[in-house]
């Protein structure tokens, strides 16, 4: 009983293990990449667009029909300096109305506000920064800043850094570092006049009806625009990160695997220690007409009931666990230094099946040796020396 016990119990904490670690993985992987989404488009084209380019791209968009919403965009980086202070930053100009609807950009504001829609043809052109980046140039709503160009301008006396004031209205927080730490908005037209692109564009945002058609859409959408235009999906542009996240999920799995595989050694012992002690019952049964597929049958059963009763207890266990840290902030993380303020949590019906799926295969595995061991016990040595 007592080695049965710890056989269970040792499953069960492995695969118990398993869930709530993947499910917390999963949680941070969905929250980083809802903040993605949330600051970029689902499919981004880059090229240059004059307006007679931007309409042949329209009508390529206007073909297909995954497509809920597009916003064109002048993209370009830049130095912004203030009081002695510069840091490269990216500055993208859009037209406010169709870039909220491409993505939520809107609601990470979190000071001041997005830049008129009609400003005044003597103030300088509004600037939207991300809150880190304001913070390392020691930037505030009301402060005016220079952003120079790294494309020079051409003058009598040669080329000159192109430079011009922007007035700091607003600042967003989307919770995703590089982008609040590089990242600044501004009009399109402010955009446009600053990088060369009046009038046009270098780029536009595709916000799809189903974020999962983004491989497919952007693949039918390089083959529409052709080699003039680049199209890269939300996944293309951060793949180091989901690459990062992925493996880190797989070794992990790994390595906790190995609980259940302990767990398995223990099960084979425990059917191993039960073929010596019920040795002379198996020389009974041998002699009463059991064969020896009857005897494997038997001990496939022992393990089967094992494995069954340490994966049932270790799937309610794991998921108890994963609900109740979703649930109740048992971690709490410093807002003033994270994003989050507790561990996120996402269950997948497809993980737990998975583990309980590889812990069931593991556990019958371990059940083989000692089922062909008592299978070919000899009744007449069993009963005698049993």
């Amino acid at each position: 009983m007592v080695t049965t016990f710890i056989g269970v119990a040792g499953v069960a904490l492995g695969v118990a293990a398993l869930i709530v670690t993947l499910a917390i993985m999963d949680g941070f992987q969905s929250d980083i990449k809802k903040k993605i989404i949330d600051a970029q488009a689902h499919v981004t084209i880059y090229g240059r667009m004059q307006p007679r380019d931007m309409a042949a791209v329209r009508s390529a968009l206007g073909r297909d029909g995954r497509l809920a919403a597009e916003s064109p965009f002048v993209m370009g980086q830049a130095i912004l300096t203030f009081n002695n202070r510069s840091s490269g930053v990216v500055v993208k100009g859009f037209d406010k109305a169709a870039e909220f609807a491409v993505n939520n950009l809107k609601n990470s504001l979190r000071q001041g506000a997005w830049w008129a829609d009609k400003p005044a043809r003597s103030a300088a052109p509004e600037l939207v920064l991300g809150e880190e980046l304001a913070k390392s140039l020691g930037l505030w709503i009301g402060d005016e800043a220079v952003l120079v160009s790294p494309q020079g301008a051409a003058a009598g006396m040669g080329i000159l850094p192109k430079m011009r004031k922007f007035k700091v209205v607003g600042l967003v927080r989307t919770g995703y570092y590089e982008f609040d730490n590089t990242m600044a908005y501004c009009p399109m037209g402010a955009a446009g006049d600053f990088f060369g692109f009046a009038g046009g564009a270098n780029g536009v945002g595709v916000r799809l009806k189903n974020i999962d058609t983004a491989a497919a859409a952007a693949a039918d959408l390089r083959k529409a625009l052709g080699f003039s235009c680049t199209v890269k999906t939300y996944a293309d542009m951060n793949q180091t990160l989901f690459a990062a996240l992925k493996l880190e999920k797989f070794v992990m799995s790994l390595v906790l695997a190995l609980i259940i595989l302990v767990a398995t050694f223990n099960i084979a012992s425990n059917l191993l220690m039960m073929s010596v002690e019920k040795l002379r019952d198996i020389g009974i049964l041998r002699a009463l007409g059991a064969g020896p597929g009857f005897i494997r049958r038997v001990f496939f059963w022992e393990g089967n009931l094992i494995a069954l009763t340490g994966i049932s207890l270790g799937v309610l266990l794991g998921v108890a666990v994963s609900v109740f840290i979703a649930v109740y902030p048992v971690v709490e993380l410093p807002a003033d230094i994270y994003y989050i303020t507790k561990v996120p949590v996402e269950l997948k019906v497809m993980d737990i099946l998975s583990i309980a799926g590889v812990s069931y295969a593991l556990c019958m595995l371990s059940a083989v040796y000692p089922a062909l061991r008592a299978s070919k016990v000899s009744p007449v040595d069993a009963i005698r020396y049993g």
